[in-house]
């Protein structure tokens, strides 16, 4: 009696990172296939692509779908598998400039070897993700002028010099940063105010500082909410020198919270940063879905 083979789907970047994964693809399909998934790829071109290519994984029933790329890659293939009917497990293989959400739930960071045998033999774990205004994301909501940033660095300097890129561009522009007024209401508070941040966390680590939001869970159902509110440039750089060790959110400057949906509203053009990729604009309304996703993860 012949035993039916599980069918994965790779969706992959191949242009994340240093180009390595390309190089490395023979031997990974061999791997799912030796592990028993009869493996089938799809290389995206252009943004929007991964989400196209997971929501046709989806439709096509696939026991697994891969996302390999950085945070962008598994930004749009979360949206492609989001609020659909069946969802099948999904695999992680960090290979991008930045793998926040891969470094939160601790994938083996370019590492694509172990990170194969990591979703062979890790452990399917339902997570939560954030809606907002018709899109997801899985690990991080950004607003205010230093999220800014984060468009403003050219795709070549990251892909060469990774993380530090934007810790770069982020001091040259420090000087020149001013705060945007907006409120936000929750069912437990309303804030309205010039701040200069303001973070929807649904892991700890975002932008590589792993306890930025030292309190996030990835399955409590709610989201971490971090503001910064108008500082100076001294104030400002007193707050991040207190971020390493976590003490950033009793500062008086910082608003730290948890709640399961909020609306946010800002009297000028504010934009929002979904897992590092252009969001929109504010208003938006923000809501947790409880244990959404599986995700392979270590097992504990």
């Amino acid at each position: 009696m012949m035993i039916k083979m599980k069918r994965a789907r790779l969706i992959y970047n191949p242009t994340s990172g240093k180009e390595e994964f390309q190089k490395k693809l023979p031997e990974i399909l061999d791997y799912f296939e030796r592990a028993g998934y009869e493996t089938s790829c799809h290389a995206t071109k252009k943004a929007g692509d991964a989400t196209k290519a997971a929501e046709s994984a989806v439709n096509r029933g696939f026991d697994l779908i891969i996302a390999a790329g950085g945070d962008g890659t598994l930004y749009e293939v979360v949206n492609g598998m989001a609020e659909r009917t069946y969802r099948p497990p999904l695999g992680i293989i960090p290979s991008g400039t930045t793998n926040d959400f891969a470094r939160a739930i601790g994938l083996p960071l370019r590492n694509i070897k172990k990170s194969c045998e990591m979703i062979v033999h890790g452990e399917a774990t339902p997570i939560d993700i954030g809606k907002v205004n018709g899109k997801y994301f899985i690990n991080i909501a950004g607003a205010g002028a230093l999220t800014d940033l984060t468009y403003e660095v050219p795709s070549k300097l990251k892909t060469i010099i990774g993380q530090l890129a934007y810790y770069i561009k982020g001091i040259e522009k420090l000087p020149f940063i001013r705060p945007s007024h907006v409120r936000i209401e929750t069912d437990e508070r309303v804030i309205d105010e010039e701040i200069m941040l303001f973070l929807i966390a649904n892991s700890n680590s975002v932008g590589g500082l792993e306890r930025l939001a030292p309190s996030a869970s990835l399955n409590d159902g709610k989201f971490d909410c971090l503001i910064l509110r108008k500082t100076s440039l001294p104030e400002f750089l007193r707050i991040a020198s207190h971020v390493i060790k976590g003490d950033h959110i009793k500062d008086p400057d910082v608003i730290y919270f948890q709640t399961k949906k909020l609306k946010a509203t800002a009297s000028s053009n504010v934009y929002v940063n979904l897992d590092g990729e252009l969001g929109g604009e504010l208003p938006m309304e923000f809501t947790a879905l409880p244990k959404h996703l599986k995700v392979i993860m270590p097992k504990k």
